[in-house]
């Protein structure tokens, strides 16, 4: 991965006087080396029969650097307690005690109890951003909570797109949503957001009506476009590890016309609320209904499958679901970007084959069984093996930083409120802030490659780099270097474990890297982060907080940890 533009904080009206060693001290670190990590491993072996060839020896246990890599693709951190759980019971005792972890409080009941749903707040999203960063940064049910991140960044609904009453129960009800999916079939998960009310205000299909040959209207095509080209099967034909089809001329083969968009469109026609009210913002959560005079009428197609002209909007609704969750493409294509989410960037064919196969058949001879890909995705010999080459793992996702200092020190709401906010501000914050993207396509896309750069020049797809520029960089470690000090409004970080390490730096510095950077932080590195706070005099409570908070932001500032291995 080629070298981040970073730079140290510079001065901030919010920044506490104590922190002046801090950036001396970063300011005159040197952090700039190369990526690196450490291996994994995996469980089983059996012992041999007689006459038989004696089996190899089951692999070694994971390491600390291993499982503290693992933790952090498939959560956000990497406790010293979770480290030592995937040490003794291995990944998939980690991931099955996880899968069975019950979905914890949701958005909507906690935003209701905590009385935002008023009507002060019907036109705002108040409460929501709240909620939001309580479960990312505190949910005992951290793989769940990881993979929804990863889903709510693929079927995008963005609170850009909301402007209706209810909008932040809307969308607190959609991740709910996401939530409640984030471990069962594809194709359910499918149907519920296509059906769900954010969904379809955000694209359009709440309200969309039948042709009508006397005024010109014709069905809006938004969704039927982009729950093809984004949710489920992708611009262009794919094998089963993610590469293209091609046709004869050599060019890719295309996988829908502008005709089966037309077409799709007529099939969500007639799908608006269960119910609407200026006062009582339940019906939020329930899917949209049909009303057959709004639904268009005769035959219909999906890509190519028909639908007779006595099937109402649920059947004809059911066929395109169907069709669509059917589609080979599917496998590679959704597949793909969960590896990109939670391992690597620019994973290899032979990744996205291995994952499809799953995604294809989980071994009962299911289709799309979230929880087998998920399983897949992190237990894959290319997760578990860390590698050096220019195109192995991703950059952190700034979201994923900061929920990973939360949970890395223990962040802790006194009033439970977690008003930590919006964090899309690049300059002054992160860039980044969860279901406030742009636009439907993200805040970076799954195929995008770092123009002018090493990366480029390979063709290697980066999609977080989207996100990373001049402005982003120096936000971002001046938001963190605050955070780490001073916490984020009342949301406050705990040292207890750190300050017991103070008077050791090599200690404590390979104490944060081992738990910040799974063992992709290089003992040079380490080396130079050490000296740089040993010159942090620690004589008082305020000198060895300070080393601490040097510590923990030289390491989150440094390439080797930014680009995770």
């Amino acid at each position: 991965m080629p070298e981040l533009l970073t730079a140290p904080p510079g001065p901030a009206e919010d920044t506490p006087a104590p922190l002046a060693p801090i950036a001396a001290a970063l300011a005159a670190a040197t952090l700039l080396s190369a990526c690196g990590g450490g291996g994994g491993g995996a469980e089983g072996g059996a012992a041999p029969g007689p006459g038989t060839a004696a089996a190899p020896p089951p692999p070694p246990p994971p390491t600390d650097a291993e499982g503290a890599r693992f933790l952090a693709q498939a959560g956000f951190a990497a406790p010293t307690a979770d480290i030592a759980t995937v040490k003794s019971g291995g990944y998939a005792a980690w991931l099955d005690a996880q899968f069975a972890l019950p979905v914890s409080a949701g958005h909507f009941d906690w935003m209701v109890e905590r009385g935002y749903a008023v009507e002060a707040n019907r036109n705002s999203f108040n409460g929501l951003d709240n909620s939001i960063w309580r479960k990312l940064m505190s949910a005992p049910d951290t793989l769940r909570q990881r993979v929804v991140l990863a889903l709510s960044e693929i079927f995008v609904v963005s609170m850009t797109g909301l402007p209706v009453q209810w909008r932040g129960l809307m969308g607190a009800a959609y991740v709910d949503l996401l939530e409640q999916h984030a471990f069962g079939n594809f194709r359910a998960l499918l149907e519920a957001v296509t059906l769900s009310p954010a969904m379809g205000v955000y694209l359009n299909m709440r309200g969309n009506q039948k042709e009508d040959t006397r005024t010109g209207r014709v069905p809006d095509e938004n969704y039927a476009r982009e729950v093809m080209q984004l949710f489920t099967i992708g611009l262009v034909q794919l094998n089963a590890d993610g590469s293209s089809k091609l046709g004869s001329d050599g060019k890719p083969l295309e996988t829908y016309t502008q005709a089966q968009i037309t077409e799709l469109a007529r099939v969500f026609t007639g799908w608006d609320y269960d119910g609407s009210s200026a006062t009582d913002p339940a019906y939020v959560k329930k899917p949209m209904v049909n009303t057959a005079s709004r639904f268009a009428t005769g035959a219909k197609k999906v890509l190519g499958v028909d639908i007779p002209a006595t099937a109402d909007g649920a059947a004809a609704m059911k066929t395109a679901m169907d069709t669509l969750a059917e589609h080979a493409n599917v496998g590679p294509f959704i597949g793909r970007q969960l590896i990109q989410r939670l391992v690597a960037s620019h994973p290899s064919p032979a990744y996205v084959a291995r994952v499809a196969a799953v995604w294809a058949n989980n071994g009962a001879g299911v289709r799309g069984d979230l929880k087998a890909v998920v399983r897949a995705v992190l237990l894959d010999p290319e997760a578990r093996t860390a590698s050096t080459a220019p195109s192995a793992g991703k950059l952190r996702e700034p979201v994923l930083r900061l929920v990973q200092w939360a949970r890395s020190f223990n962040a802790a709401s006194p009033t439970g409120l977690w008003n930590i906010g919006d964090t899309t501000n690049p300059a002054t914050r992160l860039g980044q802030s969860p279901l406030r993207s742009g636009s439907v396509f993200n805040f970076f896309r799954p195929g995008y490659v770092p123009p002018g750069s090493t990366l480029g020049t390979n063709a290697i797809t980066a999609p977080e780099f989207q996100l990373c520029n001049e402005s982003t960089a120096a936000g971002y470690l001046n938001f963190l270097q605050t955070a780490i000090a001073s916490g984020i409004g009342e949301v406050k970080a705990s040292y207890t474990a750190e300050l017991a390490l103070v008077a050791d730096p090599p200690a404590l510095v390979a104490n944060l890297a081992l738990r910040l950077g799974g063992g992709g932080i290089s003992a040079a590195t380490e080396s130079v982060v050490a000296t740089a706070i040993a010159t942090i005099t620690a004589t008082t409570d305020a000198g060895k907080l300070n080393r601490v908070y040097a510590a923990i932001l030289m390491l989150m500032a440094c390439p080797e940890y930014l680009v995770q291995k």
